[in-house]
């Protein structure tokens, strides 16, 4: 099938973006990478009037390091994450997730920011920006405003976005000291969307004890999700006295929207999701002791 008809806009500027999306209103689109949006345009499962192309806006692809965090323009494409060494240091979940997205294609064409907008619960990005409390910029013509991970995927496919705003960065916050992460997933085939997953990042004291963790789930609700009762059950706890197996078990214990569908089972999705957390959580793990 074809797209319905619609007008296509390329901005030069974040101003002219936002100026022109709060112009047109609700029957304008934002364009990034297209990875998600042009597929479901091409199948009329959605339309709109007007295409607003922020690929090539310069200010929306640039990755820095300030003040402990590293700041991703929304534009930046997957694989120019996975490939950015200032990342891989500070920020490795990122790189560690990239390979996990689509194949190589679509990590050439899609964006972080797209990826985030798109809020799909099986998607790697938004596991990790919950997993590590990222920080999302929304930029309208009234301004700008900053979202924690946290409130931003407000439901399927929806976000906490306004109409008029945006997305134009994403902060994470560089882990330091005693680290260990890790990604963990499973598909039916390489590049097909997860089953169920897990991202895991672990930071120890001298003493061996958890001083900091983050886990995200995907696959496993109608949003990304977050493992707290997880996370809190671990903090000041020796790495020793932690099994894998109950954090698997901790991480599934609250979530109450697992679906059911053709790819499996809520059971089935939860019995999945807990072994995945295992694996990320033994790996993340080692690699802190060893840090």
């Amino acid at each position: 099938m074809k797209p319905a008809p619609f007008a296509y806009h390329r901005p030069a500027t974040v101003t002219e973006a936002v100026a022109m999306l709060g112009e047109l209103g609700e029957d304008a689109k934002i364009l990034a990478g297209g990875q998600s949006l042009v597929p479901m345009l091409a199948m009329r499962l959605t339309h709109f009037d007007h295409l607003i192309d922020i690929s090539r806006v310069p200010e929306l692809n640039d990755i820095s390091l300030q003040d402990n965090e590293i700041r991703v323009g929304a534009a930046t494409p997957h694989a120019m994450v996975g490939l950015d060494d200032e990342i891989a240091d500070s920020v490795p979940l990122l790189t560690l997730a990239t390979p996990h997205i689509g194949h190589f294609q679509i990590r050439n064409r899609g964006t972080l920011g797209g990826a985030l907008a798109h809020a799909d619960p099986a998607a790697e990005y938004a596991a990790v920006a919950l997993a590590l409390d990222a920080t999302i910029e929304a930029t309208s013509a009234r301004g700008s405003r900053q979202i924690p991970a946290a409130e931003f995927f407000t439901g399927l496919w929806e976000t906490a976005l306004a109409s008029d705003e945006i997305l134009t960065a994403v902060r994470f916050p560089a882990w330091s000291g005693r680290s260990g992460f890790a990604v963990q997933e499973f598909a039916r085939r390489h590049g097909d969307f997860a089953i169920a997953g897990a991202v895991v990042g672990i930071q120890i004291d001298d003493d061996n004890r958890v001083t900091r963790c983050g886990i995200g789930l995907l696959g496993l609700g109608s949003t990304p999700k977050r493992a707290t009762p997880a996370e809190a059950a671990v903090i000041g706890a020796p790495l020793d006295n932690i099994t894998a197996e109950q954090i698997g078990r901790l991480a599934m214990s609250e979530l109450d929207d697992i679906p059911s569908d053709l790819q499996g089972s809520a059971t089935y999705r939860t019995r999945v999701g807990a072994a995945m957390v295992t694996r990320a959580w033994t790996q993340a793990a080692e690699e802190a002791l060893n840090a």
